[in-house]
């Protein structure tokens, strides 16, 4: 899927490629202005919030770097019928924003199309699990004291400035759940300095950061975060985890007496290991992942003239003779080669218009657009989907 954010990233940073994730800290900046406006801006995060009811910790407020009370900004919006649904009360938090707060969306790919488009994009180009946090910053509120990140972070700075402080890291390549806390910042000092409108930075798992714009004064600043987890050694081994239980020595019991002995469960996890190696890890999890939220296909509302394809990562197409397999999702689809046109052109990644595609791929591209649909590694490309992709990806039949 091409991507005017990633082609953005690629060049702010220098980057030729994904290769280059994780591997150092790197800043730069984007020259298209229209794409940072484009992504997220204060009001539409705030719009975000006033339209639906969010709950700790998706939706945090911070004020003199303590986290405020939901029950400062949060009411109860009840119904005609006694039904109490909680709400940001908007008026309450307009005040906490004018004396200067840190607002906090975490997820916000859940909330706002864009943000969904910008993280499958991004998904698709790591082959990782991407999320997106957005934070907005009023007037000289602190942010976050200094931390790690177990993930890589991408931070795009989309309105106004903020003050930032990074550091090496003080312990490689720490990890939520580790055999040290890593709670003893390092004192070298990577960069410090100022992120405005357009900036981009890359931040790689472990390097101490903080931001703020205590003593900058009337203003805002508005970032997102991409967080990109990876998987590691010991995810491969967890996932060897479950595979053990397919022999017998690995579900016998484990004791003193009358369990296997330890020179065979050490060859029998020798022999494991040789099996199913780390690139079959990450081919697996790519495939297994679950199937995104989407809206369902129905009939009765109307017919299907566009779709979208919405796997978290992309699918395989398998050509075999007079057949064609799709695997993805933890699915696995064999069609006609015939199929083979439309499947390429429907699972691009980019919306596709039906009606234009026919005249692309043939007209048999509507039966197999309702077949993936049906399976859902695609989905209805409804008008609000559709804002997710408008001037950042082009229509696929186009």
């Amino acid at each position: 899927m091409e991507h005017r954010l990633i082609s953005a990233i690629e060049t702010a940073l220098g980057w030729s490629g994904v290769e280059e994730l994780g591997m150092g800290f790197v800043r730069g900046s984007m020259d298209d202005p229209t794409l940072v406006s484009r992504i997220m801006t204060p009001n539409r995060l705030l719009d975000i919030a006033m339209r639906r009811s969010l709950n700790r910790p998706q939706f945090r407020c911070f004020q003199k770097s303590e986290e405020v009370h939901p029950a400062i900004y949060y009411t109860d919006s009840v119904s005609p019928r006694g039904q109490s649904i909680p709400m940001v009360n908007m008026r309450s938090l307009g005040r906490l924003l004018q004396d200067g707060a840190t607002v906090i969306m975490d997820q916000a790919n859940v909330f706002d199309p864009t943000m969904e488009v910008a993280c499958r994009a991004l998904q698709w180009w790591s082959r990782e699990r991407v999320q997106v946090n957005a934070y907005l910053t009023t007037n000289h509120a602190a942010g976050f004291p200094l931390h790690w990140d177990d993930h890589d972070v991408v931070i795009v700075q989309l309105a106004g400035e903020k003050q930032w402080e990074v550091r090496a890291a003080s312990r490689n390549v720490p990890m939520y759940r580790d055999s040290d806390p890593n709670s003893t910042p390092s004192d070298e000092i990577i960069w410090s300095g100022i992120m405005r409108s357009g900036d981009i930075m890359h931040i790689p798992r472990g390097h101490w950061h903080q931001a703020t714009r205590t003593g900058s004064g009337s203003g805002k600043s508005l970032h997102v975060t991409f967080g990109i987890t990876k998987r590691t050694g010991a995810s491969w081994l967890a996932w060897l985890g479950d595979w053990c239980r397919e022999h017998e020595v690995f579900r016998q019991d484990l004791d003193r007496w009358h369990g296997p002995g330890s020179e065979a469960l050490t060859t029998a996890a020798a022999q494991l290991v040789t099996e199913r190696s780390p690139a079959d890890f990450l081919a697996a999890y790519e495939q297994e992942t679950p199937l995104s939220r989407h809206v369902p296909f129905l009939d009765i509302l109307g017919p299907l003239d566009a779709v979208v394809c919405t796997t978290h990562f992309p699918p395989r197409i398998q050509e075999s003779g007079e057949a064609v397999d799709v695997v993805a999702s933890g699915k696995k689809l064999t069609l006609t080669a015939k199929a083979l046109p439309a499947l390429r052109l429907l699972l691009s990644g980019r919306p596709v218009t039906l009606e234009r595609a026919a005249a692309v791929v043939g007209a048999e591209v509507t039966e197999v657009a309702e077949i993936l649909v049906k399976e859902e590694l695609c989905a209805v490309l409804t008008p609000e989907l559709s804002l997710g992709y408008t001037g950042l990806v082009t229509n696929a039949a186009s």
